[in-house]
């Protein structure tokens, strides 16, 4: 079962920094941490980041690369525990809401172009009846 809410995310994250400091004995880059649970460098840097803010983990800065450090990891029980709707969701919703506006306005149009053509045969109708009468 993958999760992908920010709580859990940062718990497999925090998890994975230590684990790594644990068999290589040093604080691991992120490179490590992303090879190990299987993130793009794009996600795990993302993430990096995300929590650094948060305060949950810290960056050290050495000769080659930074290292992570676990900072307040008891800041992780203040993330929301729901899944977060990724931006393509929210754009995928939207987009959806708009086609499905248009195919309103579509069926609008229609009805009432259909009505205007019953009425004009009807009004044809109705000159030809009188048409007809007068002879």
């Amino acid at each position: 079962m993958k999760s992908n809410d920010l709580y859990s995310t940062a718990h497999l994250f925090v998890a994975a920094v230590r684990v790594l400091e644990h068999r290589e004995g040093a604080p691991p880059a992120i490179e490590s941490v992303c090879r190990l649970l299987d993130y793009s460098d794009e996600k795990g840097s993302y993430l990096l980041n995300r929590f650094k803010e948060q305060g949950i983990v810290d960056t050290v800065i050495s000769g080659f690369n930074d290292r992570i450090v676990v900072g307040n990891h008891l800041a992780i029980e203040e993330l929301p525990r729901d899944t977060e709707e990724s931006r393509l969701e929210q754009e995928l919703k939207k987009f959806k809401k708009g086609k499905d506006v248009m195919k309103e306005k579509v069926a609008s149009i229609k009805a009432q172009h259909d009505q205007k053509k019953q009425d004009l045969f009807a009004e044809i109708e109705k000159k030809l009846k009188q048409k007809m009468d007068k002879k």
